[in-house]
């Protein structure tokens, strides 16, 4: 199932350039790994060594951030939106 995913500009640069891509994908779980296959290095820089999402990484699932529905077990349907946003922090 098609789901659109949205690649920040710090990422891109491991995507070709593009801002978004399509994956295959009925989980987050699933997205990451598919991202993996189509653009590899991608995963490294999603989740840590025992696979769980990054904390200054936030996904949101047509516009709903993950952390408050299952986390990376979040189901996923076509025509889903996921927007992968790096965490900002700093300034006065």
């Amino acid at each position: 199932m098609a789901v659109l995913v949205r690649i920040p500009t710090p990422l891109r640069s491991l995507t070709k350039g593009q801002p978004e891509v399509q994956v295959d994908a009925d989980s987050v779980a699933a997205l990451i790994e598919d991202l993996e296959k189509q653009y590899p290095g991608l995963k490294e820089r999603l989740v840590d060594e025992a696979g769980e999402v990054r904390r200054f990484i936030n996904f949101y699932v047509n516009e709903e951030d993950v952390r408050f529905l299952q986390g990376a077990k979040t189901a996923l349907k076509a025509g889903d939106q996921v927007s992968i946003v790096p965490a900002i922090a700093g300034g006065r």
